[in-house]
């Protein structure tokens, strides 16, 4: 049975390269659309694995072409997919434009990914996995259930609060790491965070609410992890960027790939080395790294 469990979203990410964002009411021309497999959970899952992790997925996609795409594309991952059903609505997508900076804009269409249930998590066994990973782009109802089920079994739990909307407490206590960038911590906490200290702060509002780590992603800056004992910056890993899509995914599935076997502040590091490597390629799931790559870069 895989160690890692991930219950997420499956995207069919639509993406077109331009020189910059249009204005509103503006059509730009852009490059030839490329349809990459995505979708956060899908990509968490696929990072991990790529770097070595045993990794299941659980999730829903359409009964159609992209279907078929994202499920081939676990497999050839070597994700295991028993707990992905097909659903009457359709595969869910990600259209995004990536401008001549590596930056991203994204606009999110749920299509099968609002339809995974709570159901859907009871059926999967929690027994024998050593760790959950969730995002929020299933229902938050089910991503409740999933780590309810998730500590009733003893299993860590990381949440990825992305896209970043009001969730309740009992899921931030319910979580063991919780993951955030900077624009998604502040989102979730009402509160600005625009350097260190604020951030720090933010961090710490999220442990009175009952989070016990609170790892804010800082892009080039590196990662700020906090929890009652500390709080550490961890720098990143100098890179040319070319696209910033799926960095954050990187480092999540980095991070949990060596969490069992590393210390918390290593485990970070090793996330970072993967989120720098993932903004050297083009694509979310063509740009994550391989743990040769990693080590590579760590040690160099």
């Amino acid at each position: 049975m895989p160690e890692i469990l991930v219950v997420g979203s499956l995207n069919a990410d639509l993406v077109v390269r331009a020189p910059r964002f249009p204005q509103p009411g503006e059509t730009i021309s852009g490059e030839d659309l490329q349809v990459i497999p995505g979708g956060k959970g899908a990509n968490q899952a696929v990072a991990a694995a790529r770097l070595g992790a045993s990794v299941s997925m659980l999730g829903r996609v359409g009964k159609d072409n992209f279907g078929d795409f994202l499920l081939n594309n676990l497999q050839s991952n070597h994700v295991d997919a028993q707990f992905v059903q097909r659903d009457d609505a359709s595969t869910g997508t990600a259209t995004i434009i990536v401008d001549s900076n590596g930056q991203n804009s994204i606009v999110l269409s749920a299509g099968a990914n609002g339809k995974v249930t709570t159901a859907d998590v009871e059926r999967a066994s929690f027994l024998h996995h050593k760790l959950l990973l969730l995002q929020l782009e299933i229902p938050t109802l089910t991503v409740l259930r999933a780590a309810q089920l998730a500590k009733e079994n003893g299993v860590t739990v990381i949440l990825n609060p992305a896209p970043a909307k009001e969730i309740p407490d009992e899921l931030i206590a319910l979580t063991d790491f919780i993951i955030p960038n900077e624009t998604e911590l502040s989102l979730l906490t009402g509160m600005e965070v625009n350097d260190l200290p604020s951030t720090e702060k933010a961090a710490r509002a999220l442990l009175q609410r009952g989070a016990k780590n609170v790892i804010v992603t800082l892009g080039s800056k590196g990662a700020l992890i906090v929890n009652k004992e500390t709080s550490t910056q961890v720098d990143t890993f100098k890179v040319n960027v070319v696209d910033t899509t799926a960095a954050g995914d990187a480092f999540i599935g980095g991070f949990a790939s060596v969490l069992d076997s590393s210390s918390l502040l290593d485990a970070v590091r090793y996330g970072c080395a993967c989120g720098a490597l993932a903004t050297t390629k083009f694509g979310a799931q063509p740009s994550l790294p391989t743990n040769e790559e990693v080590e590579k870069i760590i040690n160099t």
